[in-house]
């Protein structure tokens, strides 16, 4: 399981939303969002928050630990004990080394040693209740020291970048989206530092699909200078290649633009309650009772969003919710009134039941829940649910898991959106 659906796991046992989780973490729903389709990891602070939060170690969130809870009911365990013996041999290791003793001082001081332990030893009891301190100074430790090195890579990165830098000044700068096209344009400039009599430029733009370049216009001051327009996707890079006379050319990025598609599109979200559904001789029916209750999806679709400080409006003007197998459509979901079993008000969420079709499941195949959104512009973007594998048990029987791996991919043209094909 990634970081992502574990966070996401967590997140829907405590009942919270992704804004809710922002809000109690200081980030945006977005953020949340990147981090549970694995677009983006949390900062070492926020993963620390979330461990408290959800009550788990920091090592379950990232993978480095299968058991959420200790077994050894907080005593110290192995790893433990010898993360403890070297943070105290490296206090040791750091005081000023004693001059040799005399004999009387060896006597008291083995007379001491003796009635610390005995006095260590009455205390171990009350290890299990330091523990929990000793892994939370040990968590500030790390912590510490990760934005220690992160400043020192930083600093380093700074003094690479100018040691290499082709260029006095550039600069870059989003002007303008085309959301009918679903294009974004940039307005891109680049000053080389040593200009060369008949140097020539271009630009190359990379929204996904291989770099494109660009004309560049060479303007007084040495400045060249130039518009692009490229698809709008959410991994977007600049960079300028300046042509010499003889030949040769030498390249430098200039930008990159993340999340921009992602900031377009309308904030949907979606939930299924299909972790407890049985599976029988490899098939399933999610529109079937399971432990006297039903499968249900709940959509959040937050309706309208400024974009740009208010210069673009989104909101969704159509929505499917679809079962797959491996991002093929087994069928359609039917919308439905709100279910039962969802107690009091749920806003503006809509709700769906499953196809009443046999889902035919073998070892590894992702089985999810996703939305084709579609919105004022008519663009179309998938939004998908944590996905779900089988774990069969040997006697023809088995129950569904949240799978190891996340399913983000927002392009329908990459999932199979005729029902029956999977």
């Amino acid at each position: 399981m990634t970081v992502g659906a574990r966070i996401a796991q967590k997140r829907k046992e405590l009942g919270l939303s992704q804004e809710a989780l922002g809000e109690k973490l200081s980030v945006s729903r977005q953020a949340i969002y990147k981090w549970e389709s694995d677009a983006a990891l949390p900062e070492i602070e926020k993963l620390v928050a979330l461990s408290r939060l959800f009550e788990v170690p920091v090592g379950w969130l990232l993978g480095e630990e299968e058991a959420e809870t200790t077994k050894d009911g907080g005593e110290l365990n192995e790893t433990q004990i010898k993360m403890v013996e070297e943070i105290v041999g490296r206090y040791l290791a750091a005081q000023p080394r004693p001059k040799k003793p005399r004999r009387g001082l060896r006597i008291l001081a083995a007379l001491i040693v003796v009635a610390v332990g005995f006095s260590l030893f009455s205390r171990l009891e009350g290890l299990d209740n330091q523990y929990n301190s000793l892994q939370n100074a040990v968590s500030n430790m790390n912590w510490a020291l990760n934005n220690q090195i992160g400043g020192i890579a930083g600093r380093v990165e700074e003094i690479l970048k100018a040691q290499n830098n082709l260029t006095a000044d550039y600069g870059t700068e989003l002007i303008g989206m085309d959301l009918f096209a679903n294009t974004v344009t940039f307005r891109l400039r680049a000053v080389p530092k040593t200009l060369v009599e008949g140097m020539e430029a271009v630009f190359l733009v990379n929204s996904g699909a291989g770099p494109v370049e660009v004309a560049a216009t060479l303007s007084a001051g040495g400045v060249f200078s130039g518009e692009a327009t490229t698809d709008l996707t959410d991994d977007i890079s600049l960079s300028v290649v300046f042509l010499n006379p003889d030949g040769t050319r030498q390249n430098q990025l200039l930008d990159t633009y993340t999340g921009l598609l992602y900031e377009t599109t309308p904030d949907v979200n979606i939930c299924s309650t299909l972790f407890w559904m049985e599976v029988s001789g490899g098939t399933i029916n999610l529109s079937k009772e399971a432990d006297g209750a039903k499968a249900y999806v709940d959509v959040l679709a937050d309706g309208r969003k400024e974009v740009k400080g208010g210069n673009l409006e989104i909101w969704v003007t159509d929505l499917k919710v679809g079962v797959f197998v491996n991002k093929k459509l087994v069928d359609w979901a039917q919308e439905c009134d709100q279910p039962e079993s969802y107690v009091g008000d749920w806003g503006h969420r809509r709700f769906f039941r499953p196809p009443d079709v046999d889902i035919t499941l073998d070892e590894g195949d992702l089985l999810c829940i996703a939305v084709l959104v579609t919105d004022n512009y008519g663009r179309q973007l998938m939004v998908a649910d944590i996905p779900y594998e089988v774990r069969f048990d040997g006697e023809g029987g088995g129950e569904l898991s949240y799978a190891g791996t996340g399913l983000f991919d927002p392009d329908p043209a990459n999932w199979e959106l005729v029902p029956g094909k999977a």
